[in-house]
């Protein structure tokens, strides 16, 4: 274990006079904390062997060392889009990426979890058992470290062949291409509401009570934040809906309220009361509307109704583009983006060529093997449904 910054120094060191890809793996308190900063990072060269750094008490400015250290060297991570913004606040980026967990996928495989493509492709059991702990608690246990260190054991023979098995597969090209669109891949962007994503929401009916979880939902997320706590941990989403319906008009009442009777509730009583008095006070144009314009086509239920043609063009490209990933042994969500496909046939080019195709999917985001791959079994499928 790595505890401070001269330890992180001394790991530098050794790692920059490693050779070859770096196996990457970093352990956050998803569900616990509400940042999701990494809690342990593991690393793992040859011939220097793994290194687990608790990064809590190093200074951030100490990681500068470490980030020179793995400078040029290919990173392996296993579903490297959960843990890269993580490691990036620490300063650490990757100038080349591995994505076994994407690797896996372009190569057809069923479970592409670590255990499972490590089982399969060389042969071991991984033991699991911790993914879901609490990582910010310290200190942490030795059999936490144990499968922590597991997580990154293998990593290396295991890019390895998975690089073998999508050369083979001529995917080799299409791979880099998706890595390197993981790699380069901005933070997303804040969502507009996102407390509409709230569990249980779909009970709510009326513009008032959506006020209410909204208003439940800001203040629960603001003091989560300052206490950095999970906010499902400060209170649950199935509190906030049953608040929001029954809309009891006393701190007295909300108490009698399942969740809301434990004592950590109770001291929070007056700020859930506080919140749900504003909603209740709220002048009527500023309540959310019950069924916001949705950025996009309407969901592909409705298309028979209102665009048949549309509709035709749907369930074609889908039936192309499942016959495209069967014979390219690839998921079918790997192949193209769902959102991208229905984008397109509700409105698809007005010259509808693989060319015109082609550019509209790379245009939505796709990347060039997808588009080359999915332009001219799509523009047949758009032609032949409106026709």
């Amino acid at each position: 274990m790595v505890i401070d910054a001269a330890g992180l120094a001394a790991v530098a060191a050794e790692l920059a006079d490693g050779s070859g890809p770096v196996a990457v793996d970093a352990e956050r308190a998803s569900g616990y904390r509400y940042s999701q900063r990494a809690y342990l990072v593991q690393l793992r060269r040859e011939p220097v062997g793994t290194v687990l750094i608790d990064p809590i008490g190093i200074p951030h400015s100490a990681f500068a060392e470490l980030a020179s250290a793995l400078d040029g060297a290919e990173w392996v991570l296993h579903a490297a889009s959960q843990d890269l913004p993580c490691l990036a606040e620490l300063g650490l980026a990757p100038a080349r990426l591995f994505d076994t967990e994407l690797a896996g996928r372009l190569a057809g495989f069923e479970r592409v979890g670590l255990a499972a493509i490590v089982e399969r492709t060389l042969g071991f059991q991984l033991r699991k058992g911790h993914g879901a702990a609490d990582w910010s608690s310290r200190p942490l246990p030795h059999d936490w470290l144990t499968y922590a260190a597991l997580d990154v054991e293998l990593l290396l023979p295991l890019r390895d062949a998975l690089h073998a098995e999508l050369s083979e597969q001529g995917k080799l090209e299409w791979a880099e291409e998706e890595f390197e669109t993981v790699r380069l891949a901005p933070p997303p962007a804040p969502r507009a509401e996102p407390w509409r994503r709230t569990s249980g929401i779909h009970r709510i009916r009326r513009p008032r009570q959506l006020a209410a979880v909204r208003e439940l939902w800001h203040a629960r997320d603001e003091l989560a934040e300052r206490r950095d706590i999970a906010p499902g941990r400060v209170l649950p989403d199935s509190a906030v809906v049953e608040a929001a319906v029954s809309d009891p008009a006393t701190v007295v009442e909300l108490v009698q309220l399942p969740v809301f009777r434990g004592r950590a509730q109770r001291r929070l009583a007056q700020t859930w009361s506080d919140a749900l008095a504003k909603a209740r006070t709220l002048p009527k144009q500023d309540l959310p509307d019950v069924s916001p314009m949705a950025d996009g086509p309407p969901p592909p239920s409705r298309w028979a109704d209102k665009d048949p043609a549309a509709a035709a063009r749907l369930a074609a490209a889908r039936g192309a583009l499942a016959e495209l990933a069967e014979r390219n042994r690839l998921p079918l969500e790997n192949l193209l983006q769902p959102d991208l496909v229905r984008r397109l046939c509700w409105q698809p080019p007005d010259d509808v060529t693989p060319a015109a195709v082609a550019d509209a999917l790379r245009a939505g985001g796709a990347r060039r093997w997808q588009a080359d791959l999915a332009a001219d079994p799509l523009a047949k499928a758009l032609t032949a449904s409106d026709g």
